[in-house]
């Protein structure tokens, strides 16, 4: 099953933000006292109860229009954009929180809002989905505590007075969101092997597709965004059950969005979550941009395996050294997975098309592939005495052995005298030995360490 997730929603200037750093643990989100301050989707994932769920911090729906002065001060120009991306979420979770602000009352706004969550919800056996949870934010004292209870006007249920600045009645609200999700259904077990087609709008996800399968099987636009939905579309190639799944293209929204531009259309992360190898599509007539590299960090933090496939390559005019000085750039942008393999192909002539299920199995067994005991162990050996471990302490890590204790992805327990004394950078040497002898194409290492006497 996938992570369950929630969107924070309502007008600008409530304290969705303050309720998102709350939820998720740290400041992810800016906090400002000026309206509109978030102006796209941000994520974080966090655990109430055992239940670990993604929640979505949106810009502020600012309904006004006809004129009206608008809500959102300080983003009156992308009011549109930044609605239809808080909506968007909106139609993607599994549940929505809808914020208000217990010290003005119900206001106009907030009537709006709550009207275009309910025309959002659909019918589901005979219950509204998403379900909405309404929290009545800054309710900071006893008698906006009991003033919440004006909220229930709204028609959307129990009001929740919350203080997302200071913590007080979240768990109530959370209770009440996490009792909402959708049970788990008894589904018939797909063994086949997922490969997701992701990247940026309009690189060619969708005329992959139709060429891999060799039928026009999703709808083939120049307009970026025309695939909204992650489809799936079931195959067989030399034996093996295979599905692709296209997705919708992970967008950056620059004009709204000057800093990290780490905001994607969901049902493209939950895709990526499903699968076992994701294909990282870039244009080739386009730089390498800090959005194709938010793509990749977000596949390696799922653990998934990844191939770089650079689409178009019929448009570039090349000489010999053009593929590898475009190479090189991928590299340099990608250097965080420098184990990904790079292939170029163009989804409209069909070159090197037929390249890419190949190279994919390929990835695919290395991520599958097991290292026996002995193997690891004489690589591990090898690598301290060629290059022993530094400490700075005067105490010296000490690996003793290792065993691979999972695939998919390769994961190897080290059992070590203090796991605190290992630097990041040894255990990257560590798995740059380890590559040396197995190479696991396109496939992250994880190491776990242990503490042994």
């Amino acid at each position: 099953m996938t992570t369950p997730i929630v969107a924070i929603v309502g007008r600008p200037n409530v304290g969705k933000s303050t309720l998102f750093n709350r939820l998720a643990g740290e400041p992810l989100a800016i906090v400002d006292n000026v309206p509109g301050t978030t102006r796209d989707r941000l994520f974080s994932e966090t655990v109430w109860n055992g239940v670990k769920f993604q929640i979505i911090d949106t810009g502020g729906i600012d309904p006004s229009e006809g004129g009206k002065e608008p809500l959102s001060i300080s983003s009156a120009d992308f009011i549109t954009e930044i609605r239809s991306q808080a909506m968007l979420a909106v139609e993607e979770a599994d549940a929505v929180v809808f914020v208000t602000d217990a010290t003005s009352g119900i206001t106009s706004a907030d009537q709006e809002v709550a009207e275009l969550l309910r025309r959002n919800q659909k019918r589901h056996a005979g219950m509204a989905f998403p379900p909405i949870h309404l929290a009545v934010n800054k309710a900071d004292n006893q008698t906006l505590r009991a003033a919440a209870m004006e909220f229930y006007a709204l028609g959307l249920g129990t009001p929740f007075p919350i203080s997302a600045l200071h913590g007080t009645g979240t768990g109530d609200l959370l209770d009440s969101v996490v009792g909402s999700f959708p049970l788990e259904t008894e589904q018939e077990e797909d063994d086949s092997f997922k490969i997701a087609i992701v990247g940026k709008p309009n690189v060619g996800k969708s005329s992959l597709l139709n060429k891999l399968v060799g039928e026009e099987r999703s709808i083939v636009s120049p307009i970026a965004g025309t695939t909204r939905d992650a489809v799936d579309t079931r195959m067989e190639f030399e034996g093996m059950p295979v599905t692709l799944i296209d997705t919708a293209g992970i967008r950056k929204k620059g004009k709204i969005d000057q800093g990290v531009e780490k905001y994607s259309v969901i049902r493209s992360m939950r895709a990526i979550e499903r699968c076992d190898v994701a294909l990282l599509l870039i244009d080739a007539s386009d730089e390498i941009s800090a959005q194709d590299t938010h793509i990749a960090g977000y596949i390696l933090e799922k653990w998934k395996s990844t191939i770089v496939v650079v689409n178009k390559w019929d448009l570039i005019e090349k000489d010999s050294y053009t593929m590898d000085e475009y190479t090189k750039k991928i590299r340099a942008a990608l250097n965080f997975v420098d184990y990904v393999p790079v292939i170029f192909i163009s989804a409209f002539t069909g070159q090197r098309v037929n390249k890419v299920l190949p190279l994919a199995l390929q990835v695919q067994e290395d991520r599958l592939a097991h290292v026996g005991t002995g193997s690891l162990n004489r690589i591990l050996m090898k690598a301290q005495d060629q290059h022993s471990p530094t400490s700075k302490t005067g105490r010296i890590l000490r690996i003793y052995y290792g065993t691979q204790v999972h695939t998919a992805p390769p994961t190897f327990m080290l059992y070590v005298n203090d796991p605190q004394l290992m630097h990041f950078t040894y255990l990257r040497f560590l798995e740059n030995q380890l590559r040396m002898t197995f190479p696991y194409i396109g496939t992250p290492i994880r190491f776990v360490l242990k503490k042994r006497s």
